[in-house]
């Protein structure tokens, strides 16, 4: 069965925590130290959906991941620009599942009028780097160094897809939830 992608709700929090749980304590992939409760995850969706996608894949009643959107920067010349994540059940791994969900997301931004979306992954992690690059993504540098987990430094290399190919002045990108009263 192929999952269904759509938004999450804060009773998604749960299965979202798991997911994210193991990789904020047994990785370098997550700058986060303590895995957030169920009812932190609950609080991030409902911010983000404010402003930005928060998407699952769901199988029946399973989630088997999930993608985001989120603010790349404050001061207002970055407004058009944001930052993108997904993460996956370890049982649904290279499934297409991530690249379904991402170009989900992507298609969504692009209507919100962001023109870049920009992505930072820990050092090294080639699957990451690949799914990224296959739907576009281009290295733009690596901060160095630049967190400290797990006992040593991590580098964080970052990656940019272009949403929307104008360069001249973009209109002001659209909430999230103003694009479903069109």
């Amino acid at each position: 069965m192929t999952p269904v992608i759509r938004d999450a709700t804060p009773e998604d929090a749960a299965q979202i925590a798991a997911i994210y749980a193991p990789v904020v304590r047994d990785t370098v992939i997550s700058f986060e130290i303590s895995p957030p409760s169920d009812t932190e995850i609950a609080q991030r969706i409902i911010d983000t959906l404010k402003t930005f996608p928060w998407l699952v894949a769901a199988d029946g009643g399973v989630i088997t991941g999930y993608a985001y959107a989120s603010q790349h920067r404050t001061r207002a010349a970055y407004r058009w620009s944001v930052d993108v994540t997904v993460y996956m059940h370890p049982d649904y791994h290279r499934r297409g599942i991530a690249s379904a969900l991402y170009r989900h997301l992507f298609t969504i931004l692009a209507e919100q009028n962001y023109h870049a979306a920009f992505s930072g992954i820990t050092l090294p992690n080639a699957g990451s780097v690949g799914l990224h690059e296959t739907l576009g993504f281009e290295p733009v540098g690596i901060y160095r160094e630049v967190g400290f987990k797990m006992g040593s430094w991590q580098d964080v290399g970052w990656w940019r897809k272009p949403l929307r190919t104008s360069r001249a002045g973009n209109d002001e990108p659209v909430p999230y939830p103003a694009l479903k009263t069109v």
